[in-house]
């Protein structure tokens, strides 16, 4: 049997991420065959511009209602994130060779944001209130394409194309 570690709540502790593991995520694409990959690849090398420099804002629990992750907001004033973000889910809106699917993902509202830790379904604590996060700030110097695969132990990513922003 696993020994669940317990929080200062009672609750159980969520799964603190590696610091290799942090990224922002622009485009969730799911579950896409192996031989797309190259082609994915070259649709984000159009992607790109600097971001400039983001700000770590307030942690919050995501999503909202039924918590599975705690993570951080960004912030950068020019929202040149927010466009690249834009850039890549229209770079991935593309139709995948031998398919009827868009490659790209569903147009969502995009949260910018980096997962700090996670947890188990039904296991976010009752008490949700968070303490602020130092001011910290970082500059993305690269578009990166993931592929992952889950475990137990949390994800495991790969780099399959790596293109510099900036």
């Amino acid at each position: 049997m696993r020994e669940i570690s317990r929080g200062a709540h009672g609750g159980p502790s969520p799964r603190v991420l590696n610091p290799d593991r942090l990224h922002v995520t622009l485009s969730f694409l799911g579950d896409r065959p192996v031989g797309e990959m190259e082609m994915l690849g070259n649709l984000l090398a159009a992607c790109g511009g600097a971001v400039g420099e983001l700000l770590v804002g307030a942690p919050l629990w995501l999503p909202p209602r039924h918590p599975r992750a705690l993570a951080v907001e960004l912030h950068d004033e020019d929202h040149r994130l927010a466009r690249l973000q834009a850039d890549v889910v229209e770079a991935l809106d593309e139709v995948a060779p031998g398919s009827h699917e868009p490659v790209g993902t569903k147009k969502r509202h995009f949260r910018p944001h980096v997962t700090v830790a996670r947890m188990g379904r039904g296991q976010a604590p009752r008490e949700r209130a968070l303490p602020p996060t130092p001011a910290l700030s970082f500059t993305p110097t690269d578009l990166i394409l993931y592929r992952s695969w889950l475990s137990p132990e949390g994800a495991s990513y790969e780099t399959v194309a790596s293109h510099p922003i900036g």
